[in-house]
């Protein structure tokens, strides 16, 4: 069978001579189908299973793994305040999302002690606004004062328990995210609380699938850039080493099972307020102890920008987003990518895109360089203005504008590098097609 859509999108940016143009350039025949059902679906709900739909009507595979576990589309919603109450996530569902990732908890020893409370701050009002990148490009930022999740653990576990129900009932994997102890140099790892909040979350996603390991983002955020913890590049290398290990050992406690069997540890990495270099040499890192076995499963690439002197509701010190974050995260990830080409890094892993992920070029842009899943979190909020579809929940309507959009849509990149690389006969089994 044909390859899923990113090993196509994958396998075409590997090669050094594929240019990408303004526009994808598609066979008249096939521009006026992809017109045809972007047009149809604007006053029609979206069909399910959407991959199912992409696959009969253009033989593309929408289909992906997250964690090494299948999903149903390889878009998702990012962590953050979309994914905090049970009809949020019951809205992804019915929208035909792949997966969901749940807002970041805050983590606690057993005695309810937690170093990161400064973390749980409640929500105010968001902000969706436009931004200006540097380029002169115009995007959109949400803003909003607040961090993890506020209330109680206990509340996120029964969060946790109704959001498993809710997409399990669709197909959709839902994944939780946490945070826990990052020390100041020099101090000890508040190793308890990795220990207590691993183990409960283990607890609940079992109950539901007893016999699959389950995801967990670790939350980098993004104001960690602005914190006093995050001064010295030593430290940061040093909690991405060493973070993927407590959870592991963590799980490896609460069930008395190897790692491999009950879980997979992402690494949601952040934007630091160092150059480019630094956030290679971050991943760089991850892939090092991934190559000695200990470890990250995944990675999450990347957190939002931090700005020091931007101000919000009294506030200074504030995480952003637009056409800059896409812009330096794909441009570190083409980096990544490559080294990867050259073979100058130590092993690979999975890589969830995330990051002003607005348009299908922007999404093809971030599976170019090696993503194989797609994170959105602003693109699900714009104005009801903003979106070509008129019927349906904000999250089908960008799903219908990200996929279906004639002109810039993910299907119409991905078709165009489905014709280039009939035209370059490259053999499906360089991309990974095989056995499907």
């Amino acid at each position: 069978m044909p390859p899923f859509a990113s090993e196509l999108a994958q396998g075409l940016g590997e090669r050094e001579n594929v240019t990408l143009p303004s526009k994808p350039v598609l066979k008249p025949s096939v521009a006026r189908q992809l017109a045809a059902d972007f047009e149809r679906f604007r006053f029609a709900p979206l069909p399910h299973p959407l991959w199912q739909f992409v696959w009969e009507r253009y033989r593309v595979d929408l289909r992906t793994t997250y964690a090494d576990l299948p999903v149903p589309l390889l878009v998702g919603k990012a962590s953050g305040q979309l994914s905090t109450e049970p009809h949020q996530v019951r809205m992804d569902r019915e929208a035909g999302l792949g997966f969901c990732v749940l807002k970041t908890v805050i983590g606690q020893d057993a005695e309810g002690n937690s170093s990161m409370q400064a973390w749980a701050i409640p929500v105010t009002q968001m902000r969706v606004e436009r931004i200006h990148g540097q380029d002169g490009t115009e995007g959109w930022t949400v803003t909003w004062v607040g961090r993890g999740w506020h209330k109680s653990f206990a509340a996120y576990l029964r969060f946790f328990e109704t959001a498993l129900r809710i997409g399990a009932e669709g197909d959709m994997l839902v994944v939780p995210s946490m945070k826990a102890h990052l020390p100041k140099p020099g101090k000890e790892w508040r190793v308890g609380e990795y220990e207590f909040t691993v183990g409960e979350l283990l607890g609940v996603w079992r109950r539901h699938y007893p016999d699959l390991p389950m995801p967990l983002e670790f939350d980098f955020s993004p104001t960690l850039a602005g914190s006093d913890l995050a001064r010295q590049q030593e430290t940061i290398l040093q909690w991405l080493t060493t973070v993927p290990r407590l959870i592991k050992q963590a799980a490896q406690k609460a069930t008395g099972q190897a790692p491999r069997k009950v879980i997979r540890v992402g690494i949601k990495v952040f934007n630091a307020l160092f150059d480019d270099d630094f956030q290679l040499a971050m991943v760089q890192t991850l892939l090092a102890e991934s190559a000695k076995g200990e470890g990250a499963d995944f990675l999450v690439y990347a957190n939002r920008l931090f700005d020091p002197n931007r101000e919000f509701q009294g506030v200074k010190g504030i995480a952003y987003g637009g056409p800059d974050l896409s812009a330096r995260n794909l441009r570190v990830l083409e980096r990544l990518s490559a080294l990867r080409r050259q073979g100058g890094l130590p092993c690979w892993l999975p890589v969830s895109g995330t990051g002003n992920i607005c348009c299908g070029t922007i999404a093809f842009r971030y599976l170019l360089c090696g993503c194989t899943t797609l994170q959105i979190h602003t693109f699900f909020q714009l104005p009801l203005s903003c979106y070509a579809k008129r019927t349906g929940n904000r999250i089908e309507r960008a799903l219908h504008q990200l996929l279906f959009a004639p002109e810039d849509g993910f299907l119409a990149w991905l078709l165009w590098a489905k014709e280039v690389t009939q035209t370059l006969s490259l053999p499906h089994s360089s991309l990974g097609g095989e056995g499907r």
